[in-house]
């Protein structure tokens, strides 16, 4: 396993860290790997469609339709009324 030393980290930045590994019950080391680990893993992974997006954002609050994908479709702008 390699090690990774961070200098010059600003103190409010620590603090935040620590108790975000407290919240969810880890050391700091634990959480700072965790962050790095959550950062890269979906590194080069294309996003998932924007349908699957929007549809995974609003599932909590009762979207039940499919939202369909608009790919080659060109965008339209808003009709406005005046």
């Amino acid at each position: 396993m390699s090690q990774l030393v961070v200098r010059n980290l600003e103190d409010d930045v620590k603090a935040k860290l620590q108790r975000r590994a407290r919240r969810h019950g880890r050391s700091t080391e634990d959480e700072v790997r965790n962050i790095l680990r959550n950062a890269v893993r979906e590194e080069g992974a294309p996003p998932p469609p924007l349908g699957t997006r929007l549809s995974a954002r609003f599932a909590g609050i009762g979207l039940e339709e499919d939202v369909p994908e608009l790919r080659g479709q060109l965008a339209k702008p808003a009709k406005i009324d005046a």
